[in-house]
This record gives C-alpha cells, sequence and structure tokens, in this order.
C-alpha cells in the first residue's frame, strides 16, 4: 500500500474534469499555485482581488491560479470464460491490477469506474474511503459474461461520453477480432491503454501428445497431436497476433502492453505501466 500510495496516473491529454482534484489543470482557477494577473471585471470573486497592488497602481487587478481539477479514471475489464484460464486466473490477476489502479486512482482524488464488458459497473469511487466499495465490487466479478469484445466496448463508449483514461484489461480472444472493439475506443478520444493478459501457458505451453481442446465460450472442439513443429508454429502465431496487436494501438495512438498472470502486480504497476507513462 505505501508503494501504491507514492504512485499517480498520468495523462497524455489534458481533460476537463467535473469537479476539483489534485491535478494541476491548464485552466485558471482556484489553488494555491499563482498563475497569472488581469484586470478585474464585473462579476469577479473580490476575494481574489490583490490589495496590495490596488494600494500601489490604484488599480483592480484580479490574482489568476492554476486550476485543480480530478481526472476520469476507467477501468475495463474482460470477464468472459476464457479469462477463467491459469493460475492465477487471468481474471483474478485482471481484478487485482485494477485494485491497485483503483487504489492509486481514489486515493489521489480521481473519479474512478470500474466496469466490465458484460455491463457490470461499479459507482463512481473518489476518495479514500471509497476503497472499500471498489474491492467489494470486483469480488463479485466472475468470468461468466458471453459478450463480444467489440459489443462489450461499443457500450461501455455509449454509457460513458466523458473524455478520461480508460485502462482495457482483456485476452484480446475473440473469434471476431479485436480491431472493431479498439476503433470504438479510438473514436471515443480517451486515452487508451489496451493491456493484453495471457496465461504463462498461453505463452510457453507445456503440453505433448494428444490433446482434444475444447473452447470455453462456444465449445468448439479440436483433436490435435502436439509435437514440437507445431508448438513452434503456435509460438510463431502467437507473436504474430501480439505483434498485429501491438502496431494496431502504435498506429492509432494508443498504449499496448503485453503481460502474463505470473508477473507480479507490484512489477506491472511500478515497472511495465510507469515505462508506458501511466503511472509515475
Amino acid at each position: 500500500m505505501r508503494q501504491l500510495a507514492r504512485l499517480e496516473l498520468v495523462t497524455r491529454k489534458v481533460f476537463r474534469g467535473r469537479m476539483k482534484g489534485e491535478r494541476r489543470s491548464a485552466r485558471k482557477g482556484q489553488s494555491v499555485e499563482f498563475a497569472d494577473y488581469r484586470n478585474y471585471v464585473s462579476g469577479d470573486d473580490l476575494r481574489t482581488l490583490d490589495w496590495n497592488l490596488y494600494a500601489r497602481l490604484d488599480k483592480l487587478i484580479v490574482k489568476l491560479f492554476l486550476e485543480e481539477e480530478d481526472l476520469h479514471f476507467y477501468t475495463l475489464i474482460d470477464a468472459s470464460p476464457s479469462m477463467a484460464f491459469g493460475e492465477p486466473t487471468k481474471l483474478d490477476y485482471a481484478k487485482r491490477l485494477a485494485a491497485a489502479l483503483g487504489y492509486v486512482s481514489t486515493i489521489k482524488g480521481d473519479r474512478l469506474r470500474i466496469e466490465t464488458l458484460g455491463g457490470r459497473r461499479s459507482p463512481v469511487l473518489r476518495g479514500r474511503k471509497s476503497v472499500p466499495r471498489m474491492l467489494d465490487f470486483l469480488d463479485g466479478v466472475e468470468a461468466d459474461e458471453n459478450v463480444s469484445l467489440a459489443e462489450g466496448v461499443r457500450k461501455f463508449c455509449l454509457r460513458n461520453s466523458g473524455r478520461g483514461v480508460v485502462v482495457l484489461i482483456s485476452d484480446l480472444m475473440d473469434k471476431s477480432g479485436y480491431e472493431a472493439a479498439l476503433r470504438y475506443l479510438v473514436a471515443q478520444r480517451v486515452d487508451v491503454y489496451v493491456l493484453q493478459l495471457l496465461s504463462q501457458e498461453e505463452i510457453d505451453p507445456g503440453v505433448t501428445g494428444d490433446l482434444r481442446l475444447v473452447d470455453c465460450e462456444d465449445d468448439d472442439t479440436a483433436e490435435i497431436t502436439v509435437s514440437a513443429p507445431l508448438l513452434a508454429r503456435y509460438k510463431r502465431t502467437l507473436d504474430a497476433f501480439t505483434g498485429g496487436v501491438q502496431d494496431f494501438c502504435s498506429k492509432r495512438g494508443m498504449n499496448y502492453v503485453l503481460a502474463s498472470n505470473e508477473t507480479p502486480v507490484s512489477e506491472m504497476m511500478t515497472s511495465y505501466l510507469r515505462r508506458r507513462g501511466l503511472v509515475r
């Protein structure tokens, strides 16, 4: 917790929040940090007048301060059955990461909402007192949502028209592809981080022999014989898939992070996501 408390979420874009927060904005408003002077106009708050300047210049001058705003921060979790794979499961890892990001967000005064692709959504959370409610919400998320990636993201965008930062945590394992889903986020004009989460068994399968594979989302089956050449081809295919996602995101201004469920969440927060600029 102490390590997380030293972190702060950052964004590459400037957004206008609805409430005052601890994040410095380019707008002029009210805080303790001086920004500039300007002449008084009717309607200005008299408390912002600089009476020392009035005594010297006989002119009404208003002091301007940098306004502090909150950041809208969304974590969108894929809770489809494929996320129940691995040890810990990809969904458990996603929830732990969402909790870590949420903790950093709420204690810094940002506005946090956590949603799943299937439409479960937390209330808007803000402040240290909201941390137990965030954990209660995450505890109730199960890998039981049969919704396509594109449809889940489309409905998320319709529910949340405001700007901010969105972290999508998903394995992106969808037979209809990931491109349409990510295009919805691009159109939303938010600061997007795509965190593709795979289990270590998916990254480096340790299986051999004759196997019957069953798709946990649509029950499709396949009989295969796992051999060294087949594993090599699988790894080339996986590398091409993850490389394609990375290239897709890079060309559209989105940050992409490939993560294993065996990477400690603390390392993910202080190393991977720090290098990508989401936290500092």
